[in-house]
């Protein structure tokens, strides 16, 4: 099985229906049928979460997250050794908070970081990225 992690803006994409949705949108029907595995952070779907809300209000904020969890994604905890190997990667690369957690994901579950956030090249040699 496949495993994807998606960042905040892919899944941004995918709700505001903007360029490079598709694939995203494969993912999440690939995911319903079991086929393949797609996960977001919590800490990404905090940014979501206050990303909708400033552009788009409070009640789409709700809709959005009512319906997050009908898409088959599973929703990552942040324990304390992926806040450390977050930490570690801030450290590192000039990347924010938020995505270094997406980064932490992908390596901690062996999976697809998938993205448009050119921030993430920085990234490349730690996981694989599909770039949309």
């Amino acid at each position: 099985m496949n495993n994807f992690v998606l960042d905040s803006f892919a899944l941004l994409r995918f709700i505001q229906k903007e360029p490079g949705n598709e694939p995203v949108k494969a993912i999440l029907d690939d995911a319903k049928s079991g086929n393949t595995c797609a996960m977001l952070n919590i800490i990404n779907l905090g940014e979501i979460i206050y990303t909708v809300q400033r552009r788009f209000g409070l009640q789409f904020k709700l809709d959005v997250v009512m319906n997050i969890s009908r898409l088959g994604i599973v929703i990552l905890p942040a324990p304390n050794d992926l806040v450390f190997r977050a930490a570690e990667l801030k450290a590192r690369f000039a990347m924010s908070y938020a995505d270094a957690f997406a980064v932490a994901s992908s390596i901690e579950h062996n999976a697809t970081l998938v993205t448009g956030d050119q921030e993430f090249r920085q990234a490349e040699h730690l996981v694989k990225i599909l770039w949309i």
